[in-house]
């Protein structure tokens, strides 16, 4: 490093003090214009045969994976929900994937869930559910019945964005749409909406304001009346990000969602909660998880189907992208975090 410092120091003097005077110019000078060469023998075709197109992407806006969704039959076949990039499919364990959802009405995509009943229908709600400056907005619901070959647009448009789906395992044609709703305004279809006909029609069964929507939805496995479901009040401007509020809350249902309510028994409540992730053991159901975010934020668990609430630590992520748990399928007091 000091050789190459000296290197340049010296010829830098010698471009300062070692020049030698130029001889004026006399009248009698004459000027040769200086030959130049012909454009058209510049830009010839070897001069550029070096060059050669290449791939400079997904990166990070288009590279965001929202979700993974593997067929349980066949581990094999699985989804790739891709923020800015639709939804990829691959039947070679991940050797090769291909683009089926290209030719359709969105390119953001929020949350995809497989039919537990019949593998080959997906429902699909667009618009990602993260709420950083770059996210994209969807157009509502879209269900494949033949394994994302075809799609069919079921409504919902006006939700911008979605959180998360749920399909009741006893009826198909039971589902429930957690509704984050648009980013940059106020409204729009935002909320806990349910179909019993398939997503022909949709009714919003829990509606906290124009400006909460919800990012989650979770049933229990044993008893597909009971549902949890997390709010989160948010919005961007162009000079701020709303993170939460004293709207953001986690609800609770135990008949279908015909009435909802808000749960307490030590759960963070009355100020600005931000958004709130959600996870029910597989390996013993009673147990509850919920990352939350704001003032009171941590990890907090419930062993008695969401009665109560015991704060298991501080640890927390960011509010426009993570805040997500994962249950280990075999220990109740084992899970994960996504983070950065």
């Amino acid at each position: 490093m000091k050789s190459t410092f000296s290197f340049f120091l010296c010829l830098a003097f010698i471009s300062i003090f070692g020049q030698t005077k130029k001889p004026k110019e006399t009248k009698s000078a004459v000027t040769t214009p200086v030959s130049t060469v012909p454009a058209a023998d510049t830009f010839k075709s070897d001069v550029f045969s070096g060059l050669k197109l290449r791939n400079i992407g997904p990166a990070l806006v288009s590279g965001r994976i929202n979700q993974i969704v593997v067929n349980p039959d066949n581990h094999s076949e699985y989804y790739l929900v891709v923020a800015s990039g639709g939804i990829w499919k691959t039947t070679n364990s991940g050797t090769t994937f291909a683009p089926i959802f290209d030719s359709y009405g969105s390119y953001s995509m929020g949350a995809l869930t497989m039919d537990p009943s019949n593998h080959a229908v997906l429902w699909l709600g667009t618009g990602e559910n993260n709420n950083q400056r770059s996210v994209a907005y969807g157009d509502g619901i879209y269900k494949s019945e033949d394994a994302g070959k075809t799609w069919k647009n079921m409504g919902l448009k006006n939700s911008e964005h979605i959180g998360q789906i749920v399909v009741d395992p006893q009826n198909s044609n039971v589902v429930y749409v957690a509704a984050y709703g648009p980013v940059w305004t106020r409204g729009g279809e935002r909320g806990i909406y349910k179909t019993t006909d398939g997503g022909k029609t949709w009714n919003r069964i829990l509606h906290v304001s124009d400006h909460t929507g919800f990012n989650e939805i979770l049933m229990d496995p044993r008893d597909h009346n009971v549902l949890y479901a997390a709010a989160h009040q948010r919005q961007r401007k162009i000079f701020t990000y709303i993170g939460g509020g004293p709207e953001s809350a986690l609800y609770k249902s135990t008949d279908a969602g015909a009435t909802w309510n808000k749960v307490s028994g030590g759960f963070p409540g009355g100020k600005d909660l931000g958004r709130i992730g959600l996870a029910i053991s597989p390996a013993k159901p009673d147990y509850v998880y919920a990352i939350v975010e704001g003032e009171d934020g941590g990890v907090y668990r419930s062993t008695d189907r969401g009665v109560s609430w015991e704060k298991r630590g501080s640890h927390k992520t960011s509010g426009n992208y993570y805040q997500e748990l994962f249950c280990d399928p075999l220990d109740p007091n084992r899970l994960w975090s996504a983070d950065t």
